[in-house]
């Protein structure tokens, strides 16, 4: 599985690089709204707007690492219960569920940009919502990746241990 940990540490490092410039732009951009308003009396009027919109990357490109590192929210209370073998099996079958789920909620957060960009929905200025929107449907495509090459994974794992015990 070399080359899909290639490809998960490829894409990990683009979405860090991301969230750094990300979270260098709202630092500024909020410290700049901050000056305006106390010394100047006024800020920028699509600030507000932009860092919250900025935000909602943050949080799926967030959560798409989170995922990466198996750190996402997670009930684990069976897993804990079980070793060895059927710790893998749970490990395989709530990855493929999440993966599965994830499908779906990336597949909805697609029919919902879409709508967005038919209905010509505008963040500010003349910015369409959509531009800002399309980050929901690729964040959850993300986190199903990852849940598919987390299974994949351990499913490795599980039949190269069985390879292994015969």
């Amino acid at each position: 599985m070399p080359f899909l940990s290639k490809i998960n540490a490829w894409i990990a490092q683009a979405e860090r690089t991301l969230l750094v410039l990300i979270v260098l732009i709202m630092v500024t951009l909020a410290f700049l709204q901050v000056i305006l308003r106390n010394v100047f009396a006024h800020g920028l009027l699509w600030g507000d707007i932009f860092l919250r919109q900025l935000v909602l990357w943050v949080g799926f490109i967030g959560a798409s690492l989170a995922t990466r590192d198996n750190k996402h929210i997670n009930i684990d209370l069976f897993s804990r219960m079980v070793s060895g073998k059927a710790k893998q099996i749970s490990h395989l079958v709530t990855d493929l569920f999440a993966a599965v789920v994830t499908f779906f909620l990336a597949q909805a957060a697609w029919n919902f940009v879409a709508e967005e960009r038919s209905f010509n929905s505008i963040v500010f200025a003349s910015i369409p919502s959509w531009y800002f929107e399309i980050i929901i449907p690729i964040g959850f495509g993300l986190m199903m990746l990852r849940f598919l090459f987390s299974a994949l994974e351990t499913g490795v794992g599980l039949f190269a241990t069985n390879e292994e015990s015969e």
